[in-house]
């Protein structure tokens, strides 16, 4: 059986690259496609084994190593060039323009979705409303445009996998098609369980203004008498740092090995942003660390409140602190919060994946 994974674009090692890595797993053999490859060589490495891509044109336009956003325009054009006629089985890792590809009638075309296209829909408004103008009536037309093929494509995925019930309801609610929650893979082998907790907060994550870690540092700036630790590069360091007061230690992107370490002591680990599934929350839980979180989105599932974390209702300092000032009054068993964390396990990925994708080439066979 030929297999094609589709993934929208290689980049980075995030989120949705550590669920193509578990899906390169299940499936060693199979072809990899994306509309740009610049991981780099260590990622490359980590995430797709070295294995080639087989990119788009939008790969050789100019700039496109540091600003292939920019073409965005072309993204639907791009995916559909791609020819997987030869390809019985097709997996797309989609959160933008993968689930779009072509297929043929005799194809089995599963798409694991992270979300439908964020600035598309949900995140439309927030994504111009800071636009002027022209740029901003070229952004609505564009994602406009885009919104008619997301929509126009939805017959080319035979099934959709969700990453949370969260994104489950957006799948419902934008494409209105069903779909399974198989919750991301978890390196819970990696992130070991410490007991013994030292007298400090952790925050680690792209530092973007969606994840909202200048929010986290505002908070904190008012509770001088916390200490903070923040782990992370992007575009928000050079203004974060500005505002941080000493109780705040920025340490910048930092390897796995000192990332893990402070994950693995800190007192909590605290997280802001509202996201679709939220992979660094249950990586803190895997090291027995409480969770203070967002109740939205991913973290509403995966944060028990007063079990493995505590919540905070609104994106706002004081939402976060009353939630800090909360927090202080409970107590937490560690080893209860990493046994949680076990069931989203990478083997567990691998299992729950392999039985969709198994049952569903049953039923073609059939």
């Amino acid at each position: 059986m030929k297999i094609a994974i589709v993934h929208d674009w290689l980049v980075t090692n995030a989120g949705a690259e550590k669920v193509l890595k578990a899906i390169i797993d299940i499936y060693p053999n199979a072809d990899i496609y994306s509309l740009v490859d610049f991981l780099s060589l260590k990622d490359k490495k980590e995430v797709i084994y070295s294995k080639p891509v087989k990119t788009t044109f939008i790969q050789k336009l100019p700039f496109s190593k540091k600003h292939f956003r920019n073409y965005l325009p072309f993204f639907s054009k791009a995916i559909e060039s791609f020819d997987l006629k030869d390809y019985d089985l097709i997996i797309s890792s989609s959160w933008a323009v993968a689930k779009g590809i072509k297929k043929t009638k005799k194809q089995l075309h599963i798409s694991y979705c992270h979300t439908p296209i964020r600035y598309a829909w949900d995140l439309y408004d927030e994504y111009t409303s800071s636009l002027k103008q022209p740029k901003k009536y070229l952004v609505q037309k564009t994602l406009e445009k885009l919104r008619k093929w997301d929509i126009k494509t939805l017959n080319r995925v035979d099934y959709f996998i969700a990453n949370s019930k969260f994104v489950q309801n957006r799948i419902t609610n934008t494409y209105k098609k069903d779909s399974l929650v198989i919750y991301p893979p978890v390196n819970t082998d990696k992130f070991i369980l410490e007991e013994e907790k030292e007298d400090f907060y952790f925050t680690a994550s792209r530092l973007v203004p969606y994840k909202k870690t200048k929010l986290i540092v505002e908070a904190f700036n008012k509770m001088p008498n916390k200490k903070l630790i923040v782990i992370g590069a992007g575009e928000e360091f050079n203004n974060i740092k500005l505002i941080a007061k000493d109780n705040i230690t920025l340490l910048g992107y930092q390897e796995d090995e000192v990332l893990i370490e402070y994950m693995k002591k800190a007192k909590a680990f605290v997280y802001a942003a509202v996201e679709d599934f939220g992979i660094v929350p249950i990586e803190a839980m895997s090291c027995g660390t409480p969770v203070i979180a967002l109740n939205q989105g991913g973290t509403a599932e995966t944060v028990i409140n007063k079990t493995n974390g505590l919540h905070f209702d609104e994106q706002s300092t004081l939402s976060i602190i009353n939630a800090v000032d909360e927090f202080e009054t409970l107590t937490f068993n560690y080893k209860e919060i990493s046994k949680y964390a076990n069931s989203f396990s990478i083997n567990r990925f691998k299992k729950e994946f392999k039985s969709f994708v198994d049952n569903k080439l049953t039923i073609i066979e059939q």
